[in-house]
């Protein structure tokens, strides 16, 4: 017991906390540039722009089928000797931010494909652009259908913040593990807070992820 209670002493508390504000910042920033980046890859996709939606298409097939752990790799120890070199905080989010929007990419383009072809087809016959129909009629119904795979991707993000321990990022985890290398033996109170840490992030992106999908669809 008193394991546990030197575990959450105010000072492993607070070394916790700052460590869940870096989680939530390069969690926020990748998931605006993801968004952003995923969102013009698909549409790209979608358009079907000779050679280069393939070229595209290819990029994002190879970026979906590598280990996010890799690309932290090679972001991080690769690019520098190519005379690109980021922070840690910058390696984590650059990585993040690419793989993040290869997935959404995909989710974007399904969600467009998924409108009625007779969306498309009234808005062109009655003068719209291909940008014109795009912007107004297929991407509002098309963001409704992808809230939920979207906020699923976001918390998988989340989570994902983690695996940036491997190049000494100070996130949650991290900290974690240089409370308890102090003292093994407060290991376990350590991964029920780090559990019960990312529980409320995830859930509370949950939630409002529900509340965006209610108010989209009245």
């Amino acid at each position: 017991m008193n394991d546990f209670i030197q575990a959450y002493s105010w000072i492993n508390m607070r070394f916790l906390f700052e460590g869940m504000w870096v989680t939530v910042q390069v969690a926020f920033v990748s998931v605006i540039l993801s968004f952003i980046m995923g969102s013009i890859l698909g549409i790209i996709r979608y358009a079907k722009i000779p050679y280069v939606s393939w070229a595209v298409g290819l990029l994002i097939d190879l970026i979906r089928n590598l280990p996010l752990l890799l690309i932290i790799f090679f972001t991080y120890f690769a690019l520098p000797h190519i005379g690109v070199q980021f922070s840690v905080i910058g390696s984590t989010i650059f990585a993040m931010t690419i793989f993040e929007s290869a997935m959404l990419a995909e989710i974007v383009r399904g969600g467009v494909v998924s409108v009625p072809k007779g969306q498309s087809e009234g808005a062109r016959s009655n003068g719209l652009s291909f940008g014109q129909t795009l912007w107004y009629i297929l991407l509002p119904q098309a963001y409704k259908k992808m809230i939920p795979p979207i906020v699923s991707q976001f918390v998988s993000l989340i989570k994902d913040t983690s695996l940036a321990t491997i190049i000494m990022l100070p996130e949650m985890t991290y900290r974690a593990q240089i409370i308890y290398a102090q003292n093994p033996k407060q290991i376990v109170p350590m991964f029920l807070m780090l559990a019960f840490l990312y529980f409320v992030l995830n859930y509370c992106l949950s939630k409002v992820g529900q509340v965006i999908d209610k108010r989209m669809v009245v």
